[in-house]
């Protein structure tokens, strides 16, 4: 059986906890644009990849447009 250290030295336990970061990440984005960080200072602070920042960016824009 294994054990909890076990468990975090495995790679889907680590794919995991990185995906994991990653989400959290993504869920800041709209904060900071109504902050006024433009995509590329988000994506440059968050270490992010531009793309995943700017699709979230236009994803946040169509819900402000509808409510």
């Amino acid at each position: 059986m294994l054990r909890l250290d076990d468990l975090k030295q495995t790679r889907v336990y680590q794919d995991a906890l990185e995906e994991g970061r990653q989400e959290g990440k993504l869920e800041v984005v709209p904060l900071l644009l109504k902050m006024g960080l433009t995509v590329e200072q988000i994506a440059e602070q968050l270490q992010l990849d531009l793309a995943a920042v700017q699709q979230v960016a236009e994803g946040s824009e169509a819900v402000t447009e509808e409510g």
